[in-house]
């Protein structure tokens, strides 16, 4: 099989393989991360996902994108993919229900930007994905790779800005509910289940909204985390036809 462009650069050491975002930083217990975007070394099955990240634009992701004013807390989620039993994955968390924001749903670790962060507009989203993933689901920030940032978004309705961190989960770690005031589970899901048109549908909220959904280890992932995923295996070329009339409505709670 011919290689790809980008696995050609990555072979020959050019400069585009590594994209200088920052420097090493320090997790509240000490661990060590990087805040370096750097493509060289990804396995070839993300080529894909570099490339749809270097040239998506903020309207193709969603039709919500953040407030011209300003207005909106800067926040940051990580999609890392690991590699599993059954191929390329996704790592994922169920938030815990008794949450204001957002409660009981799927979604990418993360949130809102510390000061400590540092810039909202160069590193700080890169060290808050990390941060975050470690407090959610003790995910050791030293054995994931950053390699590439997605437009900034927007969550209408909890007024949060959000940059995806994309990541490569080099070297896996154990992960689980750390604070279960906040994280109900941990789990990772197959490429291969969120590619299977038999998972997915189009949810239904009383409200008007309608969008993407994924029915995968007992779960729905709806909302911002589908948008994003639904983007992401469109534009790198993975997503497969779907029947978008299969409906799963949702109540008010949600």
């Amino acid at each position: 099989m011919p290689m790809t462009e980008a696995t050609q650069n990555r072979q020959a050491g050019t400069a585009a393989q590594e994209v200088p975002y920052g420097g090493p930083y320090d997790t509240r217990s000490g661990r060590r991360g990087s805040t370096e975007l750097r493509t060289q070394g990804l396995p070839d099955w993300l080529d894909p996902v570099v490339g749809a990240a270097r040239t998506v634009r903020p309207t193709q992701l969603s039709r919500f994108l953040p407030p011209e004013d300003g207005r909106g807390r800067q926040s940051a989620v990580l999609i890392l993919f690991g590699e599993g039993p059954r191929g390329p994955e996704l790592l994922l968390m169920e938030r815990a229900g008794t949450l204001r924001s957002h409660p009981g749903q799927p979604s990418f670790p993360g949130g809102a930007l510390d000061p400590e962060d540092g810039d909202p507009h160069t590193t700080g989203p890169l060290r808050a994905a990390l941060r975050e993933a470690e407090e959610e689901t003790g995910l050791d920030p030293a054995g994931v790779q950053l390699f590439g940032v997605l437009p900034r978004l927007y969550i209408p309705v909890s007024e949060f800005v959000v940059t995806p961190v994309l990541g490569w989960w080099r070297a896996p770690s154990p992960v689980g509910v750390v604070d279960p005031a906040e994280t109900a589970r941990v789990f990772t899901v197959p490429v291969a289940d969120l590619t299977d048109p038999e998972h997915r549908v189009t949810v239904v909220h009383p409200g008007g909204f309608q969008g993407p959904a994924f029915t995968v280890e007992s779960a729905l992932v709806w909302g911002f985390t589908a948008g994003v995923i639904d983007r992401i295996l469109h534009f790198a070329g993975w997503e497969r036809p779907w029947d978008r009339s299969r409906e799963v409505p949702l109540d008010w709670r949600a």
